[in-house]
């Protein structure tokens, strides 16, 4: 509340018991109550997610902002019987990955059939060489724009990209409502499996999953009832009120409807800016993820001198065991209010950061889905609901790893040009430093603005690094050169 006094920091112990536990989250320590039950039907209810997705659908079909794409560079002798059936045998296990939704009684289900998988083939051979990449890549692209049809499915889309006899590209495309990001690296690690058994004429080497996404989505309506949806509204109500919107400035009028076109700009920041932020980090007893986004809301709220505002940040939503292997749409989207009342410090800013991201997480079982439907907020179809700006922390993406019977997988990002968000910062630990990479909707932002707030982003790190207990109302953003400028 914008009202009140500013909460009390918390003690070092504190801090300390906070941090030990949000590390055996992050770890899958932590206990999370009685299994998931199998229930082995190929007929199931939606998740909160999937319904939210299917009623989005409803209301604007064939939006290509809900699809998950990117591509993996095969180079070397590719045996495309072994890896058509490493494919096939991916969608057998992952039922979620052969599933359509069928409306019954005015509910939509989610119901599992069938099929074989199909891998067409585009051979760029006839191609001049020069040109080839771009033409794979334009082709993955035009995968990340093609929509998909809910009403008929399937859900998966693949094509095999020939550039030259030792040189392919396997593309993916997947609708959200059956995949998130952690999935694609599940496929990835499953599908270097199977080609290596199956390239050497053995069984598969994956064990049996323990439950499958339907099993999931009839556990969590079974679950998210009574008492126990009850806490979880009355926490997030209780966090969430008053915040009002984010009035970021924009150079454009804001659109009546939503249209999702989107652009990226990035920023790389040196590895000792990153050091110096993670002993910041270790000082305050929290994580380099919580500094960083107390540096992004710190960098918002001069933008628009707003006490309260909210970022939403995306979660794994992975807590079981039983799902840390499946493919399926199990992330979540945590609502971060920040308070700036009371003229705070910086570390003040780091200790109430903190304490919502913890708080946020032991809550986070409640789907952003369904909080929206709960908290029911006046529709407006020219921003998304709850908050428009979004902050995400990665990890670089894995080395391609060995050669498997002479064939390198090397996973590869496609930028799809759309922004489900008016902005989202990501910002991706790499060995070469921190890349903030800023993805925004063209409609309201021109690079050039967007450009200029990585620098103010990074400068506002410096700012604080240098001294993390200056009040954030006297930090300063903007260097010298683009003062002189101005």
């Amino acid at each position: 509340m914008s009202g009140e006094a500013p909460p009390r920091p918390a003690s070092p112990s504190e801090r300390k018991r906070d941090l030990l536990a949000a590390l055996l989250r992050e770890r899958g320590l932590a206990p999370n109550g009685s299994a998931i039950p199998r229930r082995g039907a190929a007929d199931a209810p939606l998740s909160f997610a999937q319904q939210r997705l299917w009623f989005l659908e409803q209301l604007e079909p064939g939006l290509p902002v809900y699809n998950i794409t990117g591509a993996i560079r095969l180079r070397g002798p590719l045996d495309r019987a072994a890896l058509q059936r490493s494919l096939g045998e991916i969608v057998r296990r992952h039922q979620v990955l052969r599933a359509t939704f069928v409306e019954i009684g005015g509910e939509p289900r989610q119901q599992v059939a069938a099929g074989p998988i199909e891998l067409p083939l585009c051979d760029l051979g006839t191609l001049p060489e020069v040109r080839r990449a771009a033409e794979m890549l334009e082709r993955a692209k035009a995968q990340a724009r093609r929509p998909f049809d809910l009403a008929r499915g399937p859900y998966l889309r693949l094509e095999l990209v020939r550039a030259a006899a030792d040189d392919h590209a396997l593309l993916l495309a997947l609708h959200h409502a059956v995949a998130d990001g952690l999935s694609l690296g599940i496929f990835v690690r499953e599908l270097r499996a199977l080609y290596a058994a199956f390239r050497e004429g053995r069984p598969s080497p994956l064990p049996d999953l323990p439950v499958q996404y339907g099993d999931f989505a009839a556990w969590q309506r079974e679950r998210l009832q009574g008492e126990t949806l009850q806490g979880h509204l009355d926490y997030w109500r209780g966090l969430l009120r008053d915040v009002p919107t984010l009035e970021l400035p924009t150079d454009r009028p804001r659109p009546p409807v939503q249209s999702f076109h989107g652009d990226r700009r990035s920023l790389l920041m040196s590895p000792a800016l990153v050091d110096s932020l993670r002993a910041l980090a270790r000082g305050e007893g929290t994580t380099l993820f919580v500094v960083l986004l107390a540096a992004f809301q710190v960098l918002l709220h001069r933008y628009t001198r707003q006490p309260r505002l909210a970022v939403g940040s995306p979660i794994a939503g992975r807590t079981r065991s039983e799902l840390e292997s499946l493919i399926g749409f199990f992330a979540n989207t945590l609502v971060l209010p920040a308070d700036f009342s009371g003229a705070p410090s910086f570390r003040d800013i780091v200790d109430r950061a903190r304490r919502v991201v913890l708080g946020a997480e032991a809550h986070q079982e409640l789907p952003f889905e369904r909080l929206v439907e709960e908290l029911d907020p006046d529709r407006d179809v020219s921003r998304s609901p709850l908050f428009q700006v979004a902050f995400a922390f990665q990890q670089s993406q894995p080395a391609a790893g060995l050669p498997v019977c002479g064939l390198s997988f090397q996973p590869v990002g496609i930028d799809a040009d759309v922004s489900k968000f008016d902005l989202t910062l990501y910002a991706t630990d790499t060995p070469n430093g921190l890349l903030t990479s800023a993805e925004f909707r063209t409609d309201l932002f021109e690079g050039g603005r967007i450009e200029r707030m990585l620098g103010h982003y990074q400068r506002v790190v410096e700012e604080v690094v240098r001294e993390p207990g200056q009040r954030v109302s006297r930090l300063s953003y903007v260097g010298e050169e683009e003062r002189r400028r101005v």
